[in-house]
């Protein structure tokens, strides 16, 4: 039997043992809104990273080719030479905005969060730490070659039919971005968002809005920015080594004051031809856009792009952890914020986006009863009264 043939029905095999894996690790996580999946990156200091990180070329793994995956409705087909767009970045970082606004492109097909991605891919990272389970594996024949094709194969099916087809299909599952480097060998023309977020707005949104994520303690600013800081340092690795001409950084801050500039910027990046409905996302949604019923980010993307989020968090971190911000989060300098500014100075915002938020602000209740006409619970934010 040919290695080819053999490695396609080994691949099937290994895609059944994947999703009865899942199944049984879906018991444990139910009750989590969000999971910190596995990823390849050790943790330790990285160069600074820009727009014009090193360039890296991946070394390629041995998986086979799998055959084309065709999209529901079967008018796009997809293999591992797709030219996929991956969202990533911790949660609430900007990545539902960041999907909703290239859903809003007609070249783009994105969709709600799979949740079982990034899932998956932390099954298989487990896996590979684990030397005693890696080398169970291997003796029983599931070698790289045979998980890479399967992971692969589940992957493309997931991505393919879980919505519309498009010509550029588009994931966003945020701890993706921790598997970068292993999702950029999988798929060799696939490209990466790394959405960056002040740590303290991102932190402030998970305990206000109630996004549980494993470890994450809610009742402490202190221990949810320590999380913080471990978990973005593993995606900035990951993107610095995927290079700068696949991992695109965007700041979630100059996306929402600057969202023209920054976005023609991406569309290039990405080799997607301009348009300007991106900048109107929200006209979209309901029609073209789709949102999640359970996303916590849902009845805030329904809003057009305003800078009501920038610094709701300043008031609430407590005193001690502004004094200790610099050792409890690191990784804030590091991406250029400055640790000790309360609030930072991120900008002004551009004429057409000052005028959104003051739209919303008059228009409040026509956005809370459109949330409730799409079925999208509104979430009230409440916040930790420093002691």
């Amino acid at each position: 039997m040919s290695r080819g043939l053999s490695g396609l029905l080994r691949s099937h095999s290994v895609l059944y043992l994947l999703i009865a894996c899942l199944v049984c690790t879906v018991v444990v996580l139910l009750n989590k809104d969000e999971c910190v999946g596995g990823g390849d990156g050790a943790i330790g200091a990285v160069p600074l990273l820009s727009r014009k990180t090193q360039d890296y070329e991946p070394a390629r793994p041995e998986a086979g080719s799998i055959g084309k995956v065709s999209s529901r409705d079967a008018e796009t087909e997809l293999d591992e030479n797709a030219p996929l767009i991956f969202i990533g970045g911790h949660p609430r970082s900007g990545t539902t905005l960041m999907r909703a606004m290239l859903d809003a492109h007609p070249d783009v097909r994105c969709g709600e969060e799979t949740r079982v991605i990034p899932r998956i891919l932390g099954l298989r990272a487990n896996w590979k730490r684990n030397k005693k389970e890696s080398a169970r594996l291997e003796e029983a024949g599931i070698d790289d070659y045979v998980i890479n094709s399967a992971v692969k194969a589940f992957l493309l099916e997931v991505i393919a039919k879980h919505g519309k087809s498009a010509p550029r299909l588009c994931n966003k599952d945020p701890f993706t971005i921790k598997s970068a480097t292993y999702l950029s060998e999988l798929f060799p023309k696939s490209k990466f968002v790394f959405m960056i977020r002040d740590g303290r707005a991102t932190v402030h949104s998970i305990i206000t809005r109630k996004v549980t994520i494993t470890g994450f303690d809610l009742t402490s600013y202190r221990q949810c920015l320590e999380k913080w800081n471990q978990a973005v340092l593993t995606m900035y690795q990951e993107c610095y080594k995927v290079g700068s001409d696949r991992c695109f950084p965007m700041y979630y801050e100059q996306l929402v004051l600057h969202p023209e500039a920054q976005l023609r910027e991406l569309l290039a990046f990405l080799d997607l031809p301009w348009n300007s409905s991106v900048l109107h996302h929200s006209d979209f949604v309901g029609s073209e856009i789709s949102l999640s019923k359970v996303e916590r980010s849902s009845d805030q993307v329904i809003k057009p792009v305003n800078t009501d989020a920038l610094s709701k968090w300043v008031k609430y971190i407590p005193e001690d952890v502004k004094r200790d911000m610099a050792d409890i989060a690191p990784m804030l300098k590091e991406l250029g914020y400055d640790p000790h500014a309360n609030p930072p100075k991120y900008g002004e915002a551009d004429a057409f986006v000052a005028k959104n938020t003051h739209l919303i602000h008059e228009k409040a209740d026509y956005y809370d009863e459109r949330a409730s006409r799409l079925g999208l619970a509104r979430v009230t934010e409440k916040p930790l009264i420093p002691t």
